[in-house]
């Protein structure tokens, strides 16, 4: 008999789980995403992680006045991920919100992957903006509720669910507990 694994057509993307988006705030979800991408790598499934990197003179800069995340150790993955990375299908550098880069784009076509399994860092901005862009691509998002955090507050995290629904679903807001054993079975 054959060990169980992660449905094909699903990868699991990880966004921005970065030394200088962990707060007080934020720092609770690093072992809820820690042992999801564990289970989902055990079981052989797909994951790509996003390092946002703001540079001088980007948008963020100009317009929004925020120059944090231009180096190391700000734009360094978390230390407990970094076990897991080298097993991820890719890590995307990204100076904008979203996954969807035209190389997260490409990875995502050429994998045939169709339901992107959402979690990270900041809820309210990129893990909503992937699910968002997921969904104006035709793809199936599902956002990790209990795997996502903002680094401001609890509050930002909640109105990022909030909007992460009227855009593209309730329904497409579960648990890590609700993933369904079709797309990740359970750990023997």
């Amino acid at each position: 008999m054959g060990e169980a694994k992660v449905n094909e057509t699903s990868v699991l993307v990880v966004v921005d789980v970065q030394n200088g988006f962990i707060s007080d705030v934020s720092r609770p979800v690093i072992g809820v995403i820690g042992s999801l991408v564990a289970r989902w790598q055990r079981n052989g499934g797909s994951t790509i992680f996003t390092r946002y990197i703001n540079y001088p003179g980007s948008q963020f800069e100009r317009l929004v006045k925020w120059t944090k995340l231009q180096k190391s150790p700000e734009i360094d993955l978390v230390a407990e991920l970094i076990p897991y990375v080298e097993s991820a299908t890719a890590v995307i550098d990204k100076g904008i919100y979203s996954l969807f880069t035209d190389e997260g784009e490409s990875i995502i076509v050429k994998n045939g992957w169709t339901d992107l399994y959402v979690c990270g860092i900041d809820t309210e901005s990129c893990v909503l903006k992937t699910a968002v862009d997921a969904f104006e691509r035709g793809l199936t998002p599902w956002v990790l509720a209990d795997a996502c955090a903002s680094h401001s507050s609890v509050e930002s995290h909640e109105a990022g669910l909030l909007v992460t629904r009227k855009f593209i679903g309730g329904s497409q807001i579960i648990k890590t507990a609700d993933v369904p054993e079709t797309v990740l079975p359970a750990s023997a």
